[in-house]
């Protein structure tokens, strides 16, 4: 087997980058259906009606967040159907990836939320203090910290992004 890779045209770059986008997103578009199904239903509880005003405040945050992820996690495969004729790869890739990184910047907003409210339904304001901040963090360090030091560790700059990554 030959270690040197194959040559791709820029059109194969670019279908392949846009099939490697949509098949990522499944799994976060997965993720915030379950939670945003999940958000619905405990809306229509009876500990939900007795709750605070604070308590459906952070519930209505962590539906309207959830909400905007699936808005744009779902935005890039329509941009495809619709545009995928057009030769547009490049355009659906480069908005596309802005997209999915403010949809999973939502989503982890969302679970952050969510936790924190069942938290503080749970165990108190306090409990709430502690996890729901500790639950964002646990997302920014795995989501956008690792990444930036599996770059800098390659001891380079980031790669001009030629194929919409």
């Amino acid at each position: 087997m030959s270690s040197r890779p194959i040559a791709e045209s820029r059109d194969e770059q670019l279908a392949r980058n846009v099939a490697e986008l949509l098949g990522e997103l499944r799994v976060a578009q997965a993720a915030v259906q379950f939670l945003f199904g999940f958000l619905l239903t405990v809306a229509f509880t009876d500990l939900f009606r007795a709750a605070s005003g604070f308590e459906k405040g952070l519930h209505l945050a962590a539906v309207l967040l959830a909400a905007t992820s699936t808005a744009l996690l779902a935005a890039p495969p329509v941009w495809h159907r619709m545009l995928f004729r057009e030769g547009r790869r490049e355009d659906i890739l480069q908005i596309g990836n802005k997209s999915v990184l403010g949809g999973l910047i939502c989503l982890a907003a969302a679970v952050t939320a969510t936790v924190s409210l069942i938290a503080k339904v749970i165990f108190g304001a306090i409990t709430m203090a502690v996890i729901g901040p500790a639950v964002g963090l646990l997302f920014g360090v795995l989501w956008f910290v690792v990444p930036h030091h599996i770059r800098r560790r390659r001891g380079a700059e980031p790669v001009p992004a030629t194929d919409g990554e």
